[in-house]
């Protein structure tokens, strides 16, 4: 598979880089051992980690967790890579948002007024959105993290954001 890198510079042609099985052996193991590290963590079901994954067979998602695992060799198709990397950013979001689990978990699974959520918990948005509501949660947490406002589901014990919380210096 190829794909486009954006050139460093304004107007240039993107130049086509490979991604490779041997590349994608490189690191389909270790990211599948953190995603089911993750969702185990995140209390999120067998079937639903399949659903996270792009909805292989289960012999195929039991195949792939016995081979990382052993650390055997493993090629994930791109498009599952895509969807873990997904999810390790959103762990990483969450972790640097809120500093106390409970909290990040409260936030991850509680319904949400935000907009791109329409009442739904964030977890349910991965869940049934494919790899776009996966990396919608992301790109939330990502621009939450960078400044823009968000907050928490109704109810939650957690204060949203707001204007008077963003310092600009």
């Amino acid at each position: 598979m190829t794909i486009l890198k954006l050139p460093e510079q304004a107007g240039a042609e993107p130049v086509p880089q490979s991604i490779d099985a041997t590349a994608r052996r490189r690191v389909s193991g270790p990211g599948l051992r953190t995603f089911l590290a993750i969702t185990d963590r995140y209390g999120i079901s067998t079937r639903d980690r399949v659903i996270l994954l792009g909805e292989p067979s289960n012999s195929t998602y039991h195949e792939w967790v016995k081979k990382a695992l052993a650390e055997a060799p493993l090629a994930l198709p791109l498009d599952t890579l895509t969807r873990i990397s997904g999810i390790l950013g959103i762990h990483k979001a969450l972790g640097i948002i809120f500093p106390v689990e409970a909290e990040a978990m409260t936030w991850l699974k509680g319904p949400h007024r935000g907009e791109v959520f329409g009442g739904q918990a964030p977890v349910e948005v991965m869940i049934e959105g494919g790899l776009d509501g996966i990396l919608t949660v992301r790109r939330y947490l990502d621009g939450w993290r960078g400044g823009l406002r968000g907050g928490p589901g109704e109810g939650a014990d957690i204060e949203p954001v707001s204007e008077t919380d963003l310092v600009f210096t």
